[in-house]
């Protein structure tokens, strides 16, 4: 995998969890034929296809749970936050 394509691809979506999700139903999805390629690079593999379809905004996600919105709330606010000393 490719680690800038992890890194631009974390910086959009946030939680390291929710981005493993993502990608890994998306391989799946190509891996077994059930979808084609949103891009035209038959050089990368799986993982590397789906991250790139992701950064460059060919596919996107929503979260089902209401949950799960409250918990990505949550860390993004704390991880914002400082420690006191």
């Amino acid at each position: 995998m490719n680690a800038n394509l992890c890194n631009e691809a974390q910086e959009l979506i946030g939680n390291p969890n929710v981005l493993v999700n993502i990608i890994s139903a998306r391989v799946r999805q190509l891996n077994t034929g059930g979808a084609r390629p949103l891009i035209d690079s038959p050089l990368l593999g799986a993982a590397d296809l789906a991250l790139t379809e992701l950064v460059e905004g060919k596919m996107d996600y929503e979260l089902t749970d209401p949950i799960a919105v409250e918990i990505l709330t949550a860390r993004t606010v704390v991880k914002g936050k400082k420690k006191a000393k």
